[in-house]
């Protein structure tokens, strides 16, 4: 059996919450760019999706960092998160909660990994 072909995208969305204000916000994040949502700067290095004749499955590797009172970084979350359960890899701060809602951008699936022709 094939894998399934993904998407890459250059740009990961997030929705993020601020638990002071109650207020969710919905923020782009270029691929490798720096998107800051509030205290944290958030960081995708990949963002994937299927093609829509799949079961949907976006996924995107995330830094997360705090700028603190005293201006340091501090690398609070790095890994894996999941569109389709956002409480499984969420971001820990008593102030913000940040989660992938989508990717978007990608034009075509990249091709599935394995032996090519003639080998």
């Amino acid at each position: 059996m094939q894998p399934t072909p993904r998407i890459s995208n250059p740009v990961a969305v997030f929705n993020g919450l601020d638990k002071i204000t109650g207020r969710i916000t919905e923020f782009d994040a270029p691929i490798d760019k720096v998107a800051t949502f509030g205290a944290l700067k958030v960081t995708p290095h990949v963002c994937y999706t299927r093609p829509p004749t799949e079961a949907p499955n976006t996924t995107s590797y995330v830094d997360v960092e705090e700028i603190t009172l005293t201006n340091e970084q501090r690398k609070i979350y790095s890994g894996w998160m999941f569109a389709s359960s956002p409480g499984l890899t969420g971001v820990e701060h008593p102030i913000y909660d940040v989660w992938l809602i989508d990717c978007k951008g990608g034009a075509r699936p990249e091709a599935p990994q394995g032996p090519t022709l003639g080998e």
